[in-house]
């Protein structure tokens, strides 16, 4: 065998090995947003889900809160902008902006809803109603689920941004479309990062 061709060789398959490194720096940082993404899922599914609950809970409260009704549409109203925000985040989760608008979104209704609560502890009879008692228990569990979803999902975009951030993989992440760092959801009050006391 020629030394050039013993050359041509050992170039092909030192190129073969960086190829194949560069891929696997590739795949791994698209598992990895696929990952948080997964994860942004479950958030919506749980977010669905409360804002399916808020409309129930407003109608079995009407019944009893006629003198509220500003309180009821200030609850329906943020539940709409709530879950608009959801629906830009979930075009693109991990966007700053979205998910920045969709913790104010969120910061908003839970704000409301413990204003609905508060006003709902004036009435004997609505927190006795059974339909209130379970619908409160949903919101209750659909929020320790909200919550559980978003730390699965934040966790999954800070291995994510710390996999890309990290050398070798700094120099292709920008190459591959994986310039940006994804942004964590952080509620912006303490209440919302905790299920909200419903006391019926």
């Amino acid at each position: 065998m020629s030394s050039s061709l013993i050359t041509i060789l050992v170039f092909a398959g030192i190129a073969i090995v960086l190829a194949a490194w560069i891929a696997g720096i590739f795949n791994k940082l698209v598992m990895l947003r696929n990952r948080y993404k997964n994860a942004f899922a479950q958030i919506e599914v749980q977010l669905k889900r409360r804002y399916d609950l808020i409309p129930n809970m407003i109608e079995v409260a009407k019944g009893y809160m006629k003198h509220e009704k500003g309180t009821l549409e200030a609850v329906i109203q943020a539940r709409n902008m709530a879950a608009g925000g959801l629906q830009k985040a979930a075009q693109n989760p991990g966007d700053a902006a979205a998910m920045q608008g969709l913790a104010s979104a969120e910061g908003a209704l839970t704000g409301t809803l413990g204003r609905l609560f508060a006003l709902a502890e004036s009435y004997p009879d609505l927190k006795a109603n059974q339909n209130m008692m379970q619908l409160s228990e949903e919101l209750r569990s659909t929020e320790n689920k909200v919550a559980f979803s978003r730390q699965a999902f934040n966790d999954g975009v800070t291995e994510y941004n710390t996999y890309k951030q990290t050398f070798p993989t700094v120099m292709f992440a920008g190459m591959f479309g994986h310039g940006q760092d994804a942004a964590l959801l952080e509620f912006d009050s303490a209440a919302i990062a905790e299920a909200p006391k419903v006391s019926f």
